[in-house]
């Protein structure tokens, strides 16, 4: 039996063993601290490297309806981003609401935020009330976490007045060596996957599936054309796999050819290369003649107008949006990476009976159901490089200043990438070239 807990999840010990083994005090966790959040008053480039701090926190106490995770890996999503800016506001006043909640909740309020919505890793501990889940279970997190006596939440997860993101709207996130989830955001780790391609899957490919599939969203069928922004990105390219599985015509919009030969071989045959259509003038995306010419484009390619458009890109692309999706078409949105004011032409809404349709992260069966896909191997990871939790800065600056694809993954305990695969087999019949389209 390995000296420490950590050592003896890395080492692959058994539950027995790890049940024994006492708790670390602290661990090394990536975080924003509280007296940081006017560093970036003034500045034009707010630097997400000057702001993300690994450091060793406290280890927190466990609430009954909790699961301590030794994470393996985890992943870097927009929200982190967001929360090193301290923009749209710090995240520090979702703490402390949280705090005022009191109990359990008070835990969450502190000067230190550790952030992460993503992750995968291994059950070291579980509250007296969790039932399905136990030591040594391998895991991925749901981001998800919602208030169970809230009315609301039994209509849709999504609803619930408490419904928070974890590792954002939360403390305790999945960038950090261990992680405190409730039992409700717990799902089984693909068993063919990574610790790194299983971490970097939930929250985006999820939220595309609640978009597109889900009786909530899109409701896509057979046949639909929908058209993707960010086709090459963490939520478009899962977007992307989603359409074709379910028997619609992506269009995926990217701004390179290199993205444009990624997205080909992820099986995207109809792809735009903004860059080409608007001469790398994306101003034109504000404009009639702009929109006119994606929409030249798209009939070019496949015929018609999008039946529906996956919107997330925000202020930059959203006047195109409206115009681009086809009479009674829907524009479904969950995020505005390039701002919230949106701004559009109303006519191409009303006088043309389209829908737009917000749609926020994915409730727990939602969740289940992408999952179930991604262990089945019908949706591969978007993992395009993976970075060590030290480097956590540098990964997250990829993602603010869009100079990744796909989702960028962090090793937290896990010591090297590869590790975590438990049934080789499983792999091989999905093939390792679709594993690692997005690390060729």
């Amino acid at each position: 039996m390995n000296s420490s807990l950590s050592e003896a999840v890395i080492a692959g010990a058994d539950a027995a063993d790890l049940a024994l083994l006492p708790l670390p005090a602290s661990f090394p966790a990536a975080a924003v601290r509280a007296s940081d959040v006017d560093m970036f008053e003034g500045v034009e480039d707010k630097d997400v490297r000057k702001s993300l701090f690994v450091e060793n926190v406290p280890m927190p106490e466990l609430a009954p309806d909790e699961a301590l995770i030794a994470v393996m890996a985890s992943a870097i999503n927009y929200n982190t981003v967001w929360t090193a800016m301290f923009e749209p506001l710090p995240t520090f006043q979702f703490l402390k609401e949280m705090g005022k909640i009191g109990g359990w909740e008070e835990r969450h309020d502190l000067p230190y935020h550790i952030v992460g919505s993503d992750a995968s890793g291994v059950i070291v501990r579980t509250g007296s009330s969790v039932r399905k889940w136990k030591v040594g279970d391998h895991v991925s997190i749901s981001p998800a976490y919602v208030d169970e006596q809230d009315p609301d939440t039994h209509r849709d997860g999504m609803l619930g007045q408490g419904q928070k993101a974890w590792g954002f709207e939360t403390n305790f996130g999945g960038l950090a060596h261990y992680a405190l989830v409730r039992a409700s955001q717990l799902m089984p780790k693909p068993p063919a996957l990574t610790w790194e391609e299983a971490a970097v899957n939930p929250l985006c490919a999820s939220t595309a599936y609640r978009m597109l599939v889900s009786e909530r969203g899109a409701r896509m069928k057979q046949g639909d054309i929908v058209l993707v922004w960010g086709a090459t990105g963490g939520l478009g390219s899962y977007a992307v796999q989603l359409v074709r599985n379910g028997g619609g015509i992506p269009v995926g919009v990217v701004n390179s050819e290199e993205k444009a030969s990624l997205l080909r071989s992820l099986g995207c045959d109809a792809v735009i290369n903004r860059a080409e259509i608007l001469g790398g003038d994306d101003m034109l995306l504000q404009r009639a003649e702009g929109w006119k010419k994606m929409g030249r484009a798209i009939r070019e390619l496949v015929g018609e107008d999008p039946h529906i458009v996956f919107e997330h890109v925000g202020s930059k692309t959203f006047p195109a949006s409206v115009f681009l999706a086809r009479r009674g078409g829907t524009i479904i949105t969950c995020g505005s990476s390039t701002g919230y004011d949106h701004t559009y032409d109303n006519r191409y809404l009303w006088m043309r009976l389209k829908r737009i349709i917000g749609s926020h992260g994915a409730n727990f069966h939602e969740q289940w159901e992408a999952n179930r896909l991604i262990a089945m191997g019908h949706v591969v990871p978007a993992l395009s490089k993976t970075y060590r939790l030290e480097e956590v800065g540098a990964a997250a600056r990829s993602v603010q200043t869009n100079q990744h694809i796909g989702k960028v993954g962090v090793l937290c305990l896990a010591p090297r990438p590869g590790l975590g695969v438990t049934d080789p087999q499983a792999r091989a019949r999905v093939g390792e070239e679709r594993l690692r389209l997005f690390r060729r």
